[in-house]
């Protein structure tokens, strides 16, 4: 089947297709295929089988920056933009972050940018990502979490930031359907009631963090609830709840040892 080529049509094909951005994306995949009619049959062909915007064009807009996203990395989501712009406010002008779970390394471009005199450390278990990570200029290493990271950071960190895996298993069914065709569980299943690797970051965060630091994790739910706890344990104070425009819980934001968020 030949794409039309118009704006207006594509729109309708990606609407009747049931993609909900279907005016935006038909102008991104316009604009991949610049002029080239059947290098658009071919984008758009990929796209109607659910692969990833951000895969077919190569890139993805996050905090107003075009990232670079490879074949096979987990696409950064714009839901995740008000936990990279917190972080930046949290972040000292010449400071030091970690970016776990990095991905395409769309928060660390973020913080890069608007503190570009700060330090950004980024970690991810996926080759994929590391690599595409550092293609968009992170000092990215492969591993799990805090573990791949320089040992001279310990303590000296200002800020950890990660969208980590947060989805309970059990839930996995309900993400969109195409998710799994083509992305990893890996990058979603954060166990029996989704907490499991938002512990383990609670519990090694204070090995990194200075007195003050901030802790901004990504999630979702009644998780914020079930991490109180934890963070009382690890240490952390003035735990706060970070919110969507719909009131809906996002992100978790903690202060290590009693310092003050700003």
């Amino acid at each position: 089947m030949r794409a039309p080529v118009g704006h207006a049509s594509l729109t309708a094909l990606l609407a009747g297709a049931g993609f909900v951005a279907a005016d935006e994306e038909a102008g991104e995949l316009l604009a991949a295929a610049a002029g080239d009619a059947e290098r658009l049959d071919t984008l758009v062909a990929r796209r109607l089988t659910g692969e990833p915007l951000a895969w077919i064009t190569g890139s993805v807009s996050f905090c107003g920056l075009r990232v670079g996203v490879d074949p096979g990395v987990y696409v950064p989501r714009r839901q995740s933009e008000g936990l990279a712009r917190r972080a930046v406010e949290r972040l000292p002008a010449a400071g030091t972050a970690v970016d776990l779970c990095t991905g395409a390394g769309a928060i660390a471009r973020t913080l890069m940018t608007h503190r570009p005199r700060a330090r950004l450390v980024a970690s991810d278990l996926d080759e994929r990502a590391v690599a595409c990570a550092r293609a968009n200029g992170v000092e990215a290493y492969r591993g799990d979490l805090f573990e791949p990271l320089p040992r001279a950071l310990d303590g000296s960190v200002d800020v950890v930031v990660g969208v980590v895996p947060y989805v309970p298993t059990g839930e996995l069914a309900l993400l969109q359907r195409d998710t799994f065709a083509f992305e990893s569980p890996l990058s979603y299943d954060g166990g029996p009631d989704g907490a499991r690797v938002l512990r383990r970051v609670v519990r090694a965060g204070p090995r990194f963090l200075r007195p003050g630091g901030a802790l901004l994790l990504e999630l979702g739910g009644r998780q914020a609830d079930a991490l109180r706890d934890d963070l009382a344990r690890a240490g952390f104070d003035d735990v706060r709840v970070l919110v969507d425009e719909d009131g809906d819980p996002r992100g978790i934001e903690a202060t290590l040892g009693g310092g003050r968020g700003e």
